[in-house]
């Protein structure tokens, strides 16, 4: 099959405050903030890893009550140093479920909650290719 041009560019939650909720993916997973965004029904905070992938913090200022805990979403990120990487999710409030270790052919594989309970799983990243 030829390779499409088609990607995902960003994954989209909301969070109940967007200011902490920023704070954690950036000190907890090295995200750089790219943009604010204040729009007459929501506010966003769009942050990018390295300019390959980004997630888009929501949230909503139009009167509406939606939910933000503990949704069943979960942000896969490749990571060169799981452990590392779990320390600092640790020190940024984030609640650790799954401390990095070896899981079959899948790798090292560690488990935490950002602040409003949505699941960050890190993977260990292959090694670059030479």
């Amino acid at each position: 099959m030829p390779r499409s041009t088609d990607y995902i560019g960003a994954t989209g939650i909301g969070v109940s405050d967007l200011e902490a909720s920023a704070r954690f993916y950036e000190t907890a997973l090295g995200m750089t903030r790219m943009s604010t965004i204040d729009l007459p029904h929501m506010d966003e905070i769009i942050l990018v890893h390295e300019a390959r992938n980004a997630v888009v913090l929501m949230h909503w200022k139009d009167g509406s009550n939606p939910s933000y805990r503990d949704l069943p979403v979960k942000l896969v990120f490749y990571v060169s140093d799981p452990k590392a990487v779990m320390d600092r999710i640790r020190a940024a409030g984030g609640a650790v479920t799954r401390e990095p270790e070896p899981l079959g052919d899948f790798g090292v594989i560690g488990l935490a909650k950002d602040p409003d309970g949505y699941v960050v799983e890190l993977l260990q990243a292959p090694p670059p290719r030479a």
